[in-house]
């Protein structure tokens, strides 16, 4: 089982505002979308998809990538991009080009 990012860190200020809450009101899990290299810029084009659905999401570094990060500007070992669990299709689907709400250019 992958390992699940703990809250008091990863959602920091306005993303704990925007993340959902289940009927307990406790923050629904994190899915792992994707991994994303840095080097393309995958990781920026994949985050500026979900803001623009509305998709809240934070990263994370494996490894020591945060590391690399921090002193590099990029993480060699590249990043991975987490969503709510609730809306985990729905993300994967605007990945995929196949969301429902695509409008034709």
């Amino acid at each position: 089982m992958e390992h699940v990012p703990e809250w008091g860190r990863d959602l920091p200020g306005k993303l704990s505002e925007l993340w959902p809450k289940d009927g307990n009101g406790q923050f629904v899990a994190p899915a792992k979308l994707t991994s994303c290299t840095q080097l393309d810029m995958g990781d920026a084009i994949v985050e500026s998809l979900l803001d623009s659905a509305e998709i809240p999401h934070f990263r994370r570094y494996p490894h020591y990538g945060g590391f690399g990060n921090l002193m590099l500007g990029m993480s060699a070992e590249g990043v991975d991009i987490f969503v709510p669990q609730t809306m985990l299709e729905d993300a994967q689907n605007l990945l995929e080009g196949d969301a429902e709400n695509d409008e034709e250019l």
